[in-house]
């Protein structure tokens, strides 16, 4: 069991302490096999630690010719008449990979891959699912919801299952597996689209109907001029198949995390705190790892007793040096163990 919490100054410290752990992490299983399977995440809070990760690759410290990546998550239903279009759109998290890290490297990846959400038509899926209601299963207990689809289910339901959903599962598996996952916590404990509410068991990668609330604060954000012109759904990884990682680094900073940073840390594993399912993993053997910043860590500093004495480890980087950090962690933590797969 291994799961290590590093609490930080701030969002720049956090993001070269993460930067840190994950350039070791690779440096490690890149001098054992060929080839790095990486996996990654959108929004603000890893935007600072891709561009040291970037640093690191140009610097040719760790090799980004030997580096397959793959993002948790991609809208459906962005604007645009075609697939290629709608990647293009300047709200496609294929666009946002591509402006805040790919874009940075001097040598590319080996392959990069989102999940092929774009090639969904949304107007077609609301259709389909107007017309065939026996065709699938809505669940989730909350706003935001899995739509599960039936093995009875035909036309673009089957499409999407077997062509999107199955068919981005099946190639993590083909590669191997993720070796690092990156991921945020989303500001009710959501991981990627996994919503609040939708089963752990509900599918690996999953068709979500998006959350108001996460629909409201994409307009709130900039993102899109209304709710109504946003995208309704969109492609994810599920809880389940994100922490099947050999390793997790979770990146939070701001109040808005604070709460739901303690509640997958402190509270009982639900899937109404996605990321809470992080407690299941390292007692199956997985390697968690949370930086955070001191606001996002603040309650667990403050229950520093209890989270010891569940046998995490809490860190307090805020004033040690930046390379002595994921030395330390990489120096106590084996190279491979139960989770290894």
């Amino acid at each position: 069991m291994s799961f290590t919490i590093y609490v930080t100054r701030d969002f720049d410290q956090m993001s070269k302490v993460a930067a840190d752990v994950v350039q070791a992490d690779v440096v490690r299983k890149q001098a054992a096999k060929e080839e790095y399977v990486l996996g990654l995440a959108t929004g603000h809070s890893p935007t600072g630690l891709y561009r040291h990760l970037a640093d690191a690759f140009n610097a040719g410290r760790i090799d980004p010719g030997r580096v397959r990546s793959f993002n948790l998550d991609e809208y459906i239903g962005l604007p645009g008449e075609n697939a290629p279009q709608r990647v293009l759109n300047s709200e496609s998290f294929s666009y946002f990979m591509v402006s805040e890290f790919f874009s940075l490297l001097e040598r590319p990846f080996r392959e990069t891959n989102v999940p092929w959400a774009t090639l969904v038509d949304q107007d077609e899926l609301i259709e389909e699912l107007r017309t065939h209601p026996d065709s699938f299963e809505m669940r989730g207990t909350d706003k935001g919801k899995a739509v599960v689809i039936s093995e009875r289910a035909g036309g673009v339901l089957t499409s999407i299952k077997n062509d999107v959903l199955d068919a981005y599962r099946r190639k993590i598996e083909a590669f191997g597996g993720i070796d690092l996952q990156v991921i945020g916590a989303g500001g009710r404990g959501h991981v990627a689209f996994h919503e609040s509410g939708i089963p752990f068991d509900a599918y690996p990668v999953l068709l979500v109907e998006l959350d108001e609330d996460t629909r409201r604060n994409a307009v709130a954000d900039g993102h899109f001029p209304s709710v109504e012109s946003g995208p309704r759904y969109a492609v994810s990884m599920g809880a389940e198949l994100v922490y099947r990682a050999r390793t997790v680094v979770l990146v939070a900073s701001g109040a808005r995390k604070t709460g739901p940073v303690c509640e997958s840390v402190l509270g009982k594993v639900t899937c109404d705190v996605p990321i809470s399912y992080g407690q299941r993993y390292v007692e199956d053997g997985g390697t968690l790892v949370y930086v955070v910043d001191e606001v996002a860590g603040a309650t667990l500093l403050e229950r520093r007793a209890e989270v010891e004495a569940r046998g995490y480890e809490i860190m307090d980087v805020r004033d040690e040096p930046y390379p002595s950090v994921a030395a330390l962690f990489f120096s106590r933590t084996p190279a491979s163990g139960p989770y290894d797969r």
